[in-house]
């Protein structure tokens, strides 16, 4: 498994999504880091990400807004703790732009990208306060939610 070299995940505390795509890293890269990118595969469908505001930095933004099916909007705001250009991206909702502590922490997540073969290998972890935290999480339907989201991405990559 591909993680943060300061990083070694909890099964108890963690989820962890890891798939080789076929589709090179410098172009998942950027559907990772562009907002324009972002609002065409983040959201498992047939929920939407319909914004969305980046500021590619330690302590910068990380905002999207997600909608429901039932047309609910969802806002959510965190900061980028550790950005390596095509590497990895750690990010959280317990912090917000400026490493302000946010009223709700959910969690936070690194998500790794290696070059393998002509794809990439991804990584995807969410990191939980608690095993309480975590079980939410993979009850809210994570593995298949962050699936669905990655084949989006997939494709999405491909018409780029």
């Amino acid at each position: 498994m591909t993680t943060s070299p300061l990083f070694v995940p909890d099964p108890k505390l963690d989820l962890v999504l890891e798939r080789v795509i076929d589709v090179p890293r410098d172009l998942v890269w950027a559907a990772w880091t562009q907002p324009e990118h972002i609002v065409k595969w983040f959201t498992p469908a047939p929920w939407q990400t319909t914004d969305c505001e980046i500021d590619l930095r330690p302590g910068g933004i990380f905002r999207t807004t997600m909608r429901s099916p039932e047309g609910r909007d969802f806002p959510n705001i965190g900061c980028f703790l550790e950005v390596v250009q095509q590497e990895r991206l750690v990010f959280t909702d317990a912090l917000l732009p400026g490493y302000r502590p946010s009223e709700k922490p959910f969690m936070t997540a690194i998500v790794a990208l290696q070059p393998e073969g002509t794809g990439t290998r991804y990584t995807a972890i969410a990191i939980h306060r608690d095993e309480a935290a975590r079980k939410q999480h993979e009850d809210m339907g994570f593995y298949d939610g962050w699936g669905k989201a990655l084949d989006q991405l997939v494709a999405h990559v491909k018409t780029m």
